[in-house]
């Protein structure tokens, strides 16, 4: 069995599913998923889970998101981004980086977002972009987003480049448009690179290339523990004991201990086992329990 994360760097150009599809192979791994998709035309941050790592997707996937992105000021595309036909165009008015700072920091905080009808969202069993490439039009129900942080990277119209930190199920093409307009001309997104999901970072990341040149031992060296996108919760270390008890799920007194409402478990040798929560009465309540092949 594979058991790991790797921070792969996606290349621009093929889907998410494919490169995953790609790099299970290349591992010979059984079980695979990543944590959090990116678009065929975005590259950078791809976290893909093999083996026990898949029971922790969802930490990527509800994670908060970094992203580079360029914004093309004067059209805007069917698609919201480079690849599709221009449906509208305008000149850039005068901006300077103080007026395009100004207008950033309106996007700030909590917001509604109408998602992109080339989406994977679905709507009475379809695909937002099943309707799209039908030339339909539906009504989508807005959702909410958040913006931590949004800044001026590259001033050079009319392309601004800006770093995003975004909750989850924010569309960047969506966001490019809304700026454009807050601008006063059509926008689209020229191009976007993830450096972050949650405490994952770009200095980690391995190149596609990487992993496709090395051998099979090679490969595995790359892969980070099966905890590393909890790594930042708090620790609770069991003995051997306990270790038999936690695996049978049964509950285990860490009298002594503070509440926890999640905590990674490891046993006196070091060894990831699980994750669990404390409570009150200091009983380690069993979470998600490694198992024993690992």
């Amino acid at each position: 069995m594979v058991d790991g994360v790797l921070l792969l760097d996606k290349p621009v150009g093929p889907s998410s599913q494919r490169v995953l599809g790609h790099v299970k192979h290349l591992l010979g791994a059984k079980k695979a998923g990543h944590a959090g998709t990116l678009d065929p035309m975005a590259s950078g941050l791809l976290p893909i889970l093999f083996g026990e790592a898949t029971k922790y997707a969802a930490q990527g996937l509800d994670a908060d998101k970094t992203y580079l992105a360029e914004i093309c000021l004067g059209a805007r595309t069917r698609t919201g981004d480079r690849e599709g036909d221009v449906i509208e165009q305008a000149m850039v008015p005068a901006l300077d980086q103080a007026k395009v700072g100004s207008v950033l920091v309106k996007f700030l905080g909590q917001s509604l977002q109408v998602p992109p009808m080339y989406s994977a969202i679905k709507k009475d069993g379809r695909a937002l972009y099943d309707y799209a490439r039908s030339g339909e039009e539906v009504v989508r129900e807005p959702r909410s987003i958040t913006i931590h942080a949004l800044e001026l990277i590259r001033f050079d119209l009319p392309v601004l480049e800006v770093r995003v930190v975004c909750s989850k199920g924010t569309y960047i093409r969506t966001l490019a448009e809304d700026i454009g307009a807050a601008l006063g001309c059509p926008a689209h997104l020229q191009s976007l690179r993830r450096t972050g999901v949650g405490p994952l970072s770009a200095p980690e990341i391995v190149p596609l290339e990487s992993i496709e040149q090395a051998d099979s031992q090679g490969r595995l060296r790359f892969l980070k523990p099966v905890d590393w996108l909890i790594r930042d919760w708090p620790e609770v270390v069991i003995d051997a004991a306990a270790t038999e008890r936690f695996f049978h799920g049964q509950t285990i007194s860490c009298s002594g201990h503070a509440p926890l409402s999640q905590c990674r478990v490891r046993n006196e040798s070091g060894e990831f086992l699980g994750t669990g929560r404390v409570d009150t009465a200091g009983l380690l309540h069993p979470s998600r329990v490694r198992s024993l092949h690992s």
